[in-house]
């Protein structure tokens, strides 16, 4: 199976841009980042970008869930 590269957008302000840019197996599927205690979830709807020359698909912030102890 191959990874797409994608950029998640928007979300936290504390969010690293060194976290960014991130893979994900299917571009229906949702890409949930674990940050601190909890999760930022990220959706794509349809948008692509061009960053450092490569095509990425921007998947933007949806929510965040607390992480169940």
């Amino acid at each position: 199976m191959s990874q797409i590269k994608v950029l998640l957008v928007g979300g936290p302000s504390y969010f690293p841009d060194d976290d960014r840019v991130q893979f994900a197996a299917s571009l229906t599927e949702k890409v949930k980042h674990r940050l601190g205690a909890g999760y930022e979830h990220f959706v794509h709807r349809g948008d692509f970008t061009t960053r450092g020359g490569e095509r990425l698909a921007v998947f933007d912030w949806t929510a965040r869930t607390a992480i169940a102890e």
